[in-house]
């Protein structure tokens, strides 16, 4: 027998649309969110009430009310949980707007389970939608819907919660998106494998091609085209360079149309409601860890907090890598990907895929909340294949922070209080240099594309061993060859600053 407080994933649901086709409604973030959230009711099967059930409610934060000063286009809702609760006649007795990241949905889906664990909760739902691609679309017409909404009731606004990803000496250098951050870590672990541009393009290609395989197949995908790897290796004016090393079909889609919820029930509460136990999930373990800022990192190239969570997750599940039959790492560019398969030995082409939905490139990458539809895809795939595992890795920032969760038919038991963890931060960063330096050794680099010009930034140590970042002078002949070669790990360069305080290299 099932202990009464022992969490279960009751219900997961999707809602999307691509702007154009057959049905296309152009729906707001709520609207998208709540046939989501219904969705996830439908899915539970209960004979009772289950969205009169949830007693908390937490809303991912949409990309567009994710920084300060950040506006939505078409305004939002005042109180954006009660508003999704609204769409399903839920009225939660907490209700909560998220902080920022990838990785939120998976680690409240710990949060929420050990909650109900202890007996604080019965009903707890996750939900969140982007609409962003119904944004350009109309923007581009001219045409300006009011999305906005005055909802009254409390909620809890947990805050952007971005403080830890703001790295202001990048920014200042042209390293201001996630690709460009990210691309400054896929160089890094290029230059460890010794590997030049083209030919680390080809494995990238490789790593993504079965992506675009699971993508094709997924009804929710943004972009459902299947692609070779030489395709998506290959650099033309369609593929272009965005940052090096990454062409365009390899970095995260973010125009999407796409809203996934799950809804967390104690056992007690889920027979009560009459949900069948085949539709029970179990969430055997939970881990979140923190990174230390990229640029404080011994090592560009890893992110040894996602390893740590993955490693914990498994270990508090009792299995091993091998015993998960189903997979996704979030994947919004490839080193997510390579690092996992690095530490575990994962093959690109491994016959169990390494994502359930087609990935944030392909699937799409549904803002702070595309790790709830990988986990809706698990879920779905263990109902149907009873006693299998599920792993979904969940990533948010630029490798700052991720959470992992495993997941299964089989019965966890939640009696003990210990399988949601939140691990410690490692201590062993390097300085960042305060004051100017004379000379730099370039770890990493990217170069910006974009039509108003191409930028080179470069990460490196300085004479005293702290860490620099810069731009590479690139009207110099021989600084620019050596960027663009592809090859500038390990040049020296004289360093100065310019009038807007921004450091300039160039070859000693």
């Amino acid at each position: 027998m099932i202990a009464d407080t022992t969490p279960v994933i009751i219900g997961v649901g999707q809602f999307s649309e691509r702007v154009g086709e057959p049905g296309y409604a152009a729906l707001s973030y709520m609207d998208l969110g709540g046939r989501a959230l219904a969705a996830a009711i439908a899915d539970s099967g209960a004979s009772g009430d289950v969205a009169a059930a949830i007693d908390t409610l937490a809303a991912i934060r949409a990309f567009e009310m994710s920084r300060p000063g950040k506006e939505p286009a078409f305004g939002a809702a005042s109180n954006v949980p009660r508003a999704l609760a609204s769409r399903v006649g839920a009225d939660p007795k907490r209700a909560i707007l998220t902080t920022t990241g990838g990785q939120t949905n998976q680690q409240l889906v710990g949060e929420f389970a050990a909650a109900i664990a202890a007996g604080d909760s019965q009903c707890a739902a996750i939900v969140g939608s982007e609409a962003i691609s119904t944004v350009l679309a109309l923007s581009a017409k001219g045409e300006k819907p009011d999305w906005s909404e005055d909802i009254a009731g409390d909620f809890e606004d947990q805050g952007f919660g971005v403080e830890d990803l703001l790295e202001p000496p990048l920014f200042l250098h042209g390293a201001t998106g996630a690709i460009p951050l990210y691309a400054l870590c896929e160089n890094a672990r290029r230059a460890k494998l010794g590997m030049g541009l083209e030919e680390y393009r080809r494995e990238i290609g490789k790593l993504f091609a079965p992506f675009t395989r699971v993508a094709a197949a997924n009804p929710h995908s943004a972009a459902p085209v299947e692609r070779s790897a030489e395709e998506l290796a290959t650099v033309t004016e369609r593929n272009r360079i965005v940052a090096e090393p990454y062409p365009r079909m390899t970095v995260a889609r973010d125009q999407v149309n796409q809203a996934a919820a799950i809804i967390v029930a104690s056992a007690g509460l889920a027979r009560a409601l009459g949900v069948p136990e085949d539709k029970w999930v179990h969430i055997h373990a939970v881990t979140a860890a923190t990174e230390l800022k990229l640029s404080e990192r011994p090592d560009l190239a890893a992110n040894p907090a996602s390893i740590a969570s993955v490693e914990a997750a498994l270990a508090r599940a009792g299995k091993g890598m091998g015993d998960m039959r189903y997979i996704d790492f979030y994947s919004c560019f490839a080193i997510p990907v390579f690092n996992q398969c690095d530490h575990f030995g994962l093959a690109a082409d491994d016959p169990r895929g390494l994502t359930l939905t087609g990935g944030l490139p392909f699937f799409g990458g549904a803002g702070n909340n595309y790790s709830a539809h990988a986990i809706a895809e698990a879920v779905q795939k263990v109902r149907a294949d009873r006693g299998s595992y599920a792993l979904v890795g969940a990533n948010g920032g630029w490798m700052s922070k991720y959470a992992t969760g495993i997941y299964s038919t089989e019965p966890a038991d939640w009696s003990g209080g210990d399988r949601f963890a939140k691990l410690p931060m490692a201590s062993d960063k390097v300085p960042f240099a305060n004051g100017p330096s004379a000379e730099a050794s370039v770890e990493s680099y990217t170069i910006n594309r974009s039509p108003k010009g191409d930028q080179a930034i470069f990460l490196g140590r300085n004479e005293r061993g702290e860490r620099v970042c810069g731009n590479a002078d690139m009207a110099d002949p021989a600084t620019a060859a050596a960027f663009e070669s592809g090859e500038p790990f390990g040049a020296r360069l004289t360093l100065t600053q310019d009038d807007k305080g921004r450091v300039i290299g160039k070859l000693a």
